[in-house]
């Protein structure tokens, strides 16, 4: 007999998302309402005021990523989704970590490429921009070395090449008007 489990799967959303207020309380809602777990959500401004981008990293069924995409399409602000797949984009994760002031410490960050950014006597405090393998072996040689504190950002991705989220979708979509009273921002979905 062979393996009848589900299947899940990592998958990377980049979601443009009208800059207002609320819209991320909506979008983790709909998430915790759907029963679907967020392993790491990083949000941010774009080169466009009106409009901020989510990286969104789910864990799930196949079949349940176009759901999550349809059931995010029906908020009033998402503009756009696209899955970034590991060949077509550029993936990367922000780690500060600090631990104790040593050879050993310092010579970790140098194996991994990694900046001193800030030391006293007693700690020093690592920076590190990587792909998720890159911080987790980082932090895994740091472990047995006393990892005193430690923020990792959420992952973040931009497509490869010439294309942007933005060009498909603002293009074809547009945002909504802040001075339209018939604008679509004014009337909120769950």
């Amino acid at each position: 007999m062979g393996f009848t489990g589900v299947v899940m799967a990592i998958h990377t959303l980049a979601v443009l998302v009208e800059n207002s207020p609320g819209v991320l309380a909506r979008v983790a809602s709909l998430f915790s309402r759907r029963g679907y777990n967020i392993d790491s959500l990083a949000v941010g401004p774009t080169e466009n005021p009106k409009v901020s981008r989510m990286t969104i990293v789910l864990n799930l069924e196949g079949h349940a990523l176009d759901q999550v995409s349809a059931q995010l399409f029906k908020l009033v602000n998402v503009i756009g989704i696209s899955e970034m797949k590991d060949s077509d984009s550029l993936k990367r994760e922000i780690l500060l970590v600090k631990v104790a002031n040593n050879a050993a410490n310092k010579e970790i960050a140098g194996k991994h490429k990694a900046v001193i950014s800030d030391e006293t006597a007693s700690t020093i405090s690592i920076e590190a921009v990587g792909q998720s393998s890159d911080i987790e072996a980082l932090l895994a040689d740091l472990k047995p070395n006393e990892i005193r504190e430690l923020v990792q950002s959420g992952l973040v991705a931009l497509e490869r090449g010439a294309s942007t989220l933005a060009d498909r979708t603002l293009s074809t979509m547009g945002t909504a008007n802040e001075s339209d009273p018939n604008s679509s921002t004014a009337d909120y979905q769950n």
